[in-house]
């Protein structure tokens, strides 16, 4: 199935030293497989990296400790299964290990058109919507998802 829409996450986390201090050690040590595992999972279409393949190096954040994960899906159900599986999982689960914990948001979930890289500067407005504002179809979480933009509209037509 052709999808005329698909979906933006940026995610970040704020690391409780720089990347190359022992404290971050096991959390760098799996992050090349993380990303790699990512770009093989089914609905993966895009993440943002430097040339070298690496995203940590993007400081995009005044604050330097700051780092940032944005990527596009063809769907809420392929990130959602890459997210909440296997080896990422287990990442997941041990990140109080490495990341400050959060008192705002760190994850927006949002739709683009197929073809459209999202920009940084999107991103963080994302951020700052879900923040602001909740889940809404401008920004919005796992646990609240909206339809794609299409859907959405198909649903209406049936209703009506």
């Amino acid at each position: 199935m052709t999808r005329n829409y698909h979906l933006a996450q940026v995610n970040i986390a704020r690391a409780k030293a720089t990347l190359d201090s022992p404290v971050m050690q096991g959390f760098v040590e799996q992050l090349e497989h993380i990303n790699q595992l990512a770009e093989t999972s089914p609905g993966f279409v895009w993440r943002l990296q430097t040339a070298e393949g690496d995203a940590t190096a993007l400081k995009v954040f005044d604050d330097e400790l700051v780092i940032v994960n944005l990527s596009v899906w063809d769907s809420v159900e392929s990130l959602k299964n890459y997210v909440y599986t296997g080896d990422h999982l287990s990442v997941l689960k041990d990140k109080q290990q490495w990341f400050d914990k959060p008192s705002a948001p760190t994850l927006a979930l949002w739709w683009v058109p197929a073809g459209h890289l999202p920009t940084i500067e999107q991103a963080k407005s994302a951020l700052q919507t879900l923040t602001a504002e909740g889940p809404s179809a401008q920004a919005f979480t796992f646990a609240k998802p909206f339809p794609a933009p299409e859907e959405h509209s198909a649903a209406r037509e049936e209703l009506v």
